[in-house]
């Protein structure tokens, strides 16, 4: 499940107990299949299991990351040509230089 901005959550108490109520909107997952072998999804299992996660979370992740990877390159590609000019390598600063603010 993913927590969207329209999420909220809120607390109230009395005195003995804390209730917390949070809406979550789940977007609509679709099962896969997928094959490997059984010592390496035995491996990831341990692993998810010391770091608190699942194996379909992290695959998620790895989805997520997968999917937008040309994305996240032509956001890079932005930054560095906002910075190209504006950013000088290697030139050495000035004392006053290094101090201006």
């Amino acid at each position: 499940m993913t927590l969207h901005p329209h999420s909220r959550s809120c607390a109230t108490h009395d005195s003995r107990v804390h209730y917390i109520s949070v809406k979550l909107w789940a977007e609509p997952m679709k099962n896969i299949t997928l094959s490997a072998d059984e010592r390496l999804i035995e491996a990831a299992r341990e692993r998810a299991r010391r770091e608190h996660t699942t194996l379909n979370a992290e695959f998620r992740r790895w989805l997520v990351q997968y999917a937008r990877r040309r994305e996240r390159a032509e956001d890079y590609r932005k930054v560095m040509d906002e910075l190209r000019g504006n950013v000088r390598v290697g030139k050495k600063l000035s004392r006053d230089e290094m101090n201006e603010r």
